[in-house]
């Protein structure tokens, strides 16, 4: 069984085509811009399902996803509950649908080893690339996300990294070079996801009763995304481009 919090049929933000998506329940990250934090804690789920129920759904819809679409499991954080995702995405490929999963890169273990068997992609978070500030944006050390992102190479796993920029935070010259420096010789990204940091969750926060971490901070601007954005063209990297949710 899985604590799950929705699902969406006709998704086109986490990975390639037309996807269905699960959100599932409970992250133990706090990441101070997070626009579900109504994902965190396991207990409020409001679906509980076993893979083969979330299957049962997925196939109403199946003939959508069959070409260049396919299932993504999000949240929250999906590898928290490696055995659903394992035992869903086993289904998915009995019937020849693309998976994904989108992940901040904090667990790795052998359930989750056995999950990414049956993953065909990885959508991989890396809030910030240094130690400290990655430390502070989510209470959680960069340390398991580079461990997590060495194994995606020792396996060949194809990855997306996602990266959100933040004005007077992670929007920084600095960093972002140190960043693209640091994917640019990693020989299994595909891609690299820019997301402009947006307030749109905010309202979550104060529905839940929380202090908005960043209340103040504004969107990234049109022209603080081109500066970025070039950081990493420069180097040779592939690019999409959106905003954090």
């Amino acid at each position: 069984m899985a604590y799950i919090h929705s699902y969406e049929t006709f998704g086109t933000v986490d990975g390639p085509g037309l996807r269905f998506v699960v959100f599932l329940q409970g992250c133990p990250l706090r990441c101070q811009y997070c626009h579900n934090c109504d994902t965190w804690e396991r207990k409020d789920a409001r679906i509980i399902d076993t893979a083969a129920q979330t299957f049962e759904r997925i196939r109403r819809y199946k003939h959508y996803y069959l070409f260049a679409g396919g299932v993504t499991v999000t949240g929250g954080e999906p590898l928290g509950q490696p055995e659903y995702v394992k035992n869903l995405f086993e289904l998915c490929k009995q019937e020849s649908l693309h998976t994904a999963v989108d992940t901040s890169g904090y667990f790795l273990n052998d359930k989750v080893k056995a999950a990414l068997n049956y993953t065909d992609l990885v959508l991989l978070d890396i809030k910030s690339i240094d130690e400290q500030q990655h430390l502070e944006l989510t209470g959680a050390p960069l340390s398991r996300v580079l461990a997590f992102l060495d194994y995606l190479v020792s396996i060949n796993k194809p990855v997306w990294l996602r990266h959100v920029i933040v004005p007077g935070i992670t929007y920084n010259t600095e960093l972002l070079a140190k960043l693209a420096d640091f994917i640019k010789p990693l020989p299994n990204v595909e891609k690299v996801d820019l997301l402009a940091y947006h307030t749109l969750g905010v309202f979550k926060w104060k529905e839940l009763g929380k202090i908005y971490p960043l209340e103040g901070v504004p969107p990234l601007s049109p022209e603080e995304y081109a500066v970025a954005k070039q950081i990493f063209l420069d180097r040779g990297l592939p690019l999409t481009s959106g905003s954090s949710g």
